[in-house]
């Protein structure tokens, strides 16, 4: 079975973050969105920590407002459900809400939910999104056996959290790597979920992972992405992403 090509999300957090440092309010994150968008990403994604360290919540409905001018185009809210989350979700009505287990001050993202322990809590809040036409993406560990647990409470998609493959992309352990990712996007599929992907994704790993790892949908890249515009510019930087997207399905 043929599966679409895999959707490009730019996240725009470290955008804000060096905004944040001054009060200038530049770089734009807005501009930023708009750069990207322009050049050929198929979404925008955000992950507003409570702490508001990078994206802030203006952010937020600054970019919604943005994106009501390109229709076929996907925003992404990404954070914990438990924390500030679902007041975006509910006033924003994303098109995806990526569920992510993070404490509040947590450096970066660095592990996914866990069933059964987690299941009942995210239950309803799944539902909720799901009542306001938002999809909701549950951020996960490349283990198969609790694919089947993230459909059964409710999910769409999972998104599996890269950087153990990333870590291992230049070593011996790439194959072993890729065999585990795989396999779980394969026990995701099986269990009717879509998968996406994300976290240290970059051009040098992003080609190999999608050629190896069934039906991604979505890969959500953020830090690689806007270091390598600090250098290449945002377009071309976009069509380099696209690029490797393309060879990897070519």
């Amino acid at each position: 079975m043929a599966h679409p090509r895999t959707a490009l999300s730019v996240n725009l957090n470290k955008v804000a973050l060096v905004r944040n440092t001054r009060h200038l309010g530049i770089p734009s994150v807005t501009r930023a969105a708009t750069l990207c968008l322009q050049a050929g990403a198929a979404g925008i994604t955000v992950h507003p920590r409570p702490d508001e360290r990078h994206i802030r919540a203006h952010d937020v409905h600054d970019l919604a407002a943005l994106l009501k001018a390109w229709p076929d185009r996907e925003y992404n809210i990404e954070g914990n459900p438990f924390h500030n989350l679902m007041d975006f979700v509910r006033a924003v009505r994303p098109h995806q809400a990526t569920f992510v287990p993070d404490a509040e001050g947590q450096f970066t993202s660095d592990h996914g939910w866990r069933f059964p322990d987690d299941a009942e809590r995210l239950r309803p809040l799944i539902a909720e999104c799901q009542a306001l036409g938002v999809r909701v993406s549950l951020f996960m560990d490349a283990e198969p056996g609790q694919m089947a647990a993230a459909r059964a409470v409710g999910a769409d998609r999972i998104e599996l959290y890269t950087e153990p493959y990333a870590a291992a992309h230049a070593t011996p352990q790439r194959a072993h790597q890729l065999q585990r990712f795989a396999a779980a996007a394969q026990a995701a599929l099986d269990a009717g979920l879509a998968v996406n992907a994300g976290h240290d994704l970059n051009r040098d790993n992003l080609s190999d992972f999608l050629r190896a790892v069934p039906g991604v949908r979505e890969v959500s890249i953020g830090h690689a992405l806007i270091s390598d515009a600090l250098e290449l510019g945002y377009e071309q930087t976009i069509h380099a992403y696209n690029a490797c997207i393309d060879a990897a399905f070519a």
